[in-house]
């Protein structure tokens, strides 16, 4: 192109649409296009959508009337899990001129450069939908996240083949899917050569990596297997395991993690309901005991090791009796942080349909009691590692005079900005948690030769 234009991503949702994000804005790089932040002037704008919570749906409009402001002539394109659900309802928002559903995602810049071409034929009729029956989206693309943060987010896997009774990902994402051994250890030896320190695997259901593409269900490698073979890529600083279901996080892969020589002990475990009655009705693949002995084998492997949880509150059929079942089970669990999620309707999912509904004041003051019990847990959490010596993994933004960092069991901690910190691993003594809830520290030594 004559003219370098420029393109701006806003990204809602998971660490994986963070990784996709990234890997498509080097897809416009490579065709011309100057990336810069979403807030400034720009020819294109992309918006990865998210659709797991109607908050993430709702938000989508704003986003674009802000894209609008900056510039009323630009073109703005929606990606993701609302595209591919609702692409019509998107096409529909006031300034959308692309919609592309999952399979498409990834060819975007061939849109935009025709959109360009022929800028009065696409916006005379209306926002181009390119959408596909998820049954479609059988074949995997790679990707990574690079350049935003200090760590890079790895995708592994995508799709789910759970059926979930709340979830819309499936419809969304289409059937489980990995990307190979080999091209998996080639990204994140790349990431480890750009200087990133840490990789987290990310994914829609990572512990059921191996599956190929095109619906074959054999497994080629397993999770197990995967995390052998990056432990053994040379550079990795750190490897971070995302959330990972509780019945295929097996006990030889926690005996691994706890000895591994990059994989940091911070596992987050969805339960979703500590109550066995809700887990049945959710069609999860475990009851309680079996999250409790997972529970309990990493904290007897990794006694410092942090644990996080998501539940949902509010799912039809929820009593009071259930879900102070939860609240007990969660209670008693020697965990460290909850991600708390308000149960939210979705259409073509079972539970929808469900009896025993909810009343969106009950939902909002469980999610609260629940959101009291994590912040004791983390406290709990904070306390048990003082005076414990930790690495930390400096960020690399000044936020109100500090820059913050998270040890390698995920506790948070501040230090008065200083940017020859940024993106280096330093040894600390934690001290005290300050009133904001991090964690101040003092400098065992200097920078490590990691």
């Amino acid at each position: 192109m004559a003219v370098l234009k420029k393109a701006a991503f806003y990204t809602l949702g998971c660490k994986l649409n963070f990784s996709e994000t990234s890997t498509i804005s080097r897809d416009f790089t490579k065709e011309g296009f100057e990336r810069v932040d979403f807030s400034e002037p720009a020819d294109v704008y992309v918006i990865n959508t998210c659709s797991v919570t109607q908050n993430a749906d709702k938000r989508f409009k704003s986003i674009v009337k802000q894209a609008q402001k900056s510039n009323p002539n630009a073109f703005v394109a929606a990606i993701g899990c609302y595209a591919q659900l609702k692409p019509e309802e998107l096409a529909d928002v006031d300034g959308v001129d692309l919609v592309l559903g999952a399979t498409e995602k990834f060819n975007i810049t061939s849109y935009i450069n025709d959109l360009f071409t022929n800028p009065d034929r696409g916006r005379a009729s209306g926002a181009q939908i390119h959408s596909c029956e998820i049954e479609d989206a059988d074949f995997y693309v790679g990707s990574y996240a690079i350049g935003d943060r200090t760590r890079a987010f790895l995708k592994v896997q995508d799709g789910c083949d759970y059926k979930c009774t709340y979830c819309t990902i499936p419809l969304a994402r289409g059937i489980s899917r990995s990307d190979t051994l080999e091209n998996v250890l080639k990204n994140a030896a790349e990431i480890s050569a750009k200087g990133i320190k840490e990789i987290v695997l990310t994914g829609v259901n990572i512990g059921d990596y191996g599956k190929g593409e095109f619906g074959n269900k054999k497994h080629e490698h397993t999770f197990y297997q995967l995390c052998q073979e990056l432990d053994e890529v040379a550079g990795i600083k750190r490897l971070r395991i995302s959330s990972i279901e509780p019945n295929l996080l097996t006990n030889q892969t926690i005996d691994f993690v706890a000895q591994s020589k990059t994989f940091v002990p911070h596992f987050h475990i969805p339960l979703q309901s500590g109550s066995d009655t809700l887990l049945k009705l959710m069609r999860r693949r475990y009851m309680t005991n079996l999250y409790f002995n997972r529970v309990a084998r990493i904290n007897k492997t990794m006694p410092n090791a942090c644990i996080g949880v998501d539940v949902i509150v509010g799912f039809p059929g929820e009593t009071e009796e259930l879900f102070l079942e939860t609240y007990n089970f969660l209670n008693q669990l020697q965990i460290s942080y909850l991600h708390v999620f308000t149960y939210s309707e979705r259409e073509n999912t079972p539970a929808a349909t469900m009896e025993g509904v909810v009343s969106k004041k009950t939902r909002a003051k469980r999610s609260k009691m629940l959101r009291g019990l994590s912040a004791k847990k983390r406290r709990a959490f904070y306390e048990s590692q003082l005076g414990n010596s930790l690495i930390v993994l400096f960020e690399g933004e000044n936020k109100q005079g500090y820059i913050h960092g998270f040890t390698q069991n995920y506790v948070k901690v501040k230090h008065p900005w200083n940017p020859e910190l940024v993106n280096t691993l330093r040894e600390v003594t934690l001290l005290e948690i300050d009133e904001d809830g991090m964690v101040r520290f003092e400098f065992k030594k200097s920078e490590l030769s990691l």
